[in-house]
């Protein structure tokens, strides 16, 4: 230890893993609803049954749903239990987010969700994604240590003097670097202030709002440069979302 041989380790208290355990159950609830929701697509379309409307998540598309009888009452059986599925996890979902907003009110890195909110995409459930799971960010010295962290950064390869650049590592946190890479999409419309964005930004000091604008600018305007270069849209937005 005297000699700096021995990297820290970061312990998160019993409060940070109380909230982290609650937004990775709203995450997998989140993912379980869609694999639910394309068993029961993939399950209709194998029997040539469509829906006429639009959106399956219209009130007319819950009445036609209601009234597909299958070929067979095994098959009916089956359809039912992912309906039933489908259903129970859009029920779990906003009962989950319910219980995340209260105890991030006495958490000691609500002023941190707070101020994350200030940019344009972060929203509450991905602010609390991404601080839950990266817990004190003073603990990195630099950017690029919470870069190194995410692996939101390219792979590389060297060989001698030639070094090449590939894709984006997988490894490193998937929580935070799924909610960041969600939040980024955002920037590919020109900067604005929406009308969700100023009920974030009434409470915050004026120096964060500040920054959240020059950030908005700056990145869209970066979103905008990478896509004349010709770069894959998914590229740019994990681009966006390192920075």
């Amino acid at each position: 230890m005297r000699s700096g041989d021995l990297t820290p380790v970061y312990v998160p208290a019993v409060d940070d893993e109380a909230i982290r355990d609650l937004s990775r159950a709203r995450e997998e609830t989140l993912r379980d609803l869609k694999a639910a929701t394309l068993r029961r697509k993939a399950f209709l379309l194998r029997h040539d049954i469509r829906s006429t409307g639009r959106a399956n998540w219209r009130p007319a598309h819950l009445r036609w749903r209601s009234e597909v009888v299958c070929p067979t009452p095994a098959q009916q059986s089956v359809f039912q239990a992912d309906v039933q599925t489908v259903t129970e996890q859009t029920a779990r979902l906003p009962r989950l987010e319910h219980a995340l907003r209260d105890p991030v009110q006495t958490w000691r890195f609500q002023p941190v969700v707070e101020a994350l909110q200030a940019l344009r995409g972060v929203q509450f459930t991905v602010a609390v994604t991404t601080v839950a799971a990266l817990g004190d960010l003073t603990r990195f010295d630099n950017p690029r240590q919470l870069m190194n962290y995410l692996w939101l950064t390219p792979s590389a390869y060297a060989s001698g003097p030639r070094r090449q650049q590939g894709s984006m590592t997988k490894t490193g946190n998937s929580h935070a670097r799924r909610a960041l890479v969600e939040g980024a999409w955002a920037y590919r419309y020109p900067a604005k202030v929406s009308r969700h964005l100023p009920l974030r930004l009434e409470k915050l000091p004026t120096a964060i709002q500040a920054s959240s604008w020059k950030a908005q600018v700056r990145l869209c305007k970066r979103y905008r440069q990478l896509m004349a270069k010709g770069k894959h849209a998914n590229q740019v937005v994990v681009a966006i979302a390192r920075e």
